[in-house]
């Protein structure tokens, strides 16, 4: 199963899945923004709570062999990326629309439209909407297994239901 298929399997469906992308389309739509003809993910981290944890996915390539990623995010108002780490992956966030605080090793940072935070290997980091918010990850490749949530109840990712997170 590639990566893509991997987070689709645990993506959000069924009505509250329709009302989240209906409402983001209209965030999209105002604010003329083209995005790429893919499914979108809606997550919510497997927590039942996507206003509050979750966030809105869009690949736009997830090439392995050539090293590169590159994803649109979403996420709404006060909408938080859970804070997690990768063990590998280097990531780029690019602030497209909207203002984010950021968390990142220990930091809290405020990005808005322009703004660019670098995030290393084994740096805790997370984001949350102030307002609606679209940010461009320009990443190494998406591993799922790579994540290491720092919310054990998260089941994605190393940490998951006891797996190491050395």
């Amino acid at each position: 199963m590639n990566e893509l298929d991997r987070a689709l399997d645990i993506a959000l469906k069924g009505p509250e899945a329709a009302r989240a992308l209906a409402e983001f389309q209209r965030q999209i739509a105002a604010w003329n923004v083209a995005l790429p003809a893919v499914e979108p993910l809606v997550l919510d981290f497997g927590l039942g709570d996507f206003r509050r944890v979750g966030l809105i996915e869009y690949w736009i390539a997830n090439e392995t062999a050539a090293g590169y990623c590159g994803k649109y995010l979403f996420v709404f108002d006060g909408q938080t990326c859970p804070l997690h780490r990768h063990r590998v992956k280097h990531e780029t966030f690019f602030v497209v629309k909207g203002r984010v605080a950021m968390e990142y090793d220990g930091r809290r940072l405020e990005l808005g439209e322009g703004g660019v935070l670098p995030v290393e290997p084994w740096k805790f980091h997370s984001f949350t909407g102030i307002g609606p918010a679209l940010l461009l990850e320009l990443s190494m490749p998406c591993q799922v297994d790579d994540n290491y949530f720092d919310n054990p109840n998260i089941p994605i990712g190393k940490n998951y239901r006891g797996r190491s997170q050395a």
